[in-house]
């Protein structure tokens, strides 16, 4: 489970920087990679952070895609591959961020 579960692109965006890395090292255990999709902020939509987390995940050297697999221990893995990583990671920072278009109004 997420902690940061549905905070939303604005609120992301406007995070300090160090929960900002926090909260995408819960979506994929790379401080590398966590690091530098906050410092790409901020992002004009979902589409621009996946697009980026997506890059940052291929650029991972061998020991850090280990490292990240290792945090998918709960995650339904078919293969060791940057492909299956970035499945994995689009899921969780789609539940950080929660739905594109927001929460309804109660």
């Amino acid at each position: 489970m997420l902690m940061h579960h549905g905070i939303g692109l604005d609120r992301f965006n406007t995070l300090p920087r160090h929960r900002a890395v926090h909260a995408l090292y819960e979506c994929c255990c790379s401080i590398t990679w966590a690091a530098k999709i906050a410092d790409g902020r901020p992002y004009p939509g979902y589409d621009a952070l996946l697009t980026a987390a997506d890059g940052e995940l291929h650029a991972l050297s061998p020991v850090e895609l280990d490292s990240a697999f290792d945090s998918c221990a709960h995650e339904t893995i078919s293969e060791r591959t940057v492909t299956e990583l970035v499945r994995i990671t689009r899921a969780r920072l789609t539940r950080m961020l929660g739905p594109e278009e927001g929460y309804p109004e109660y």
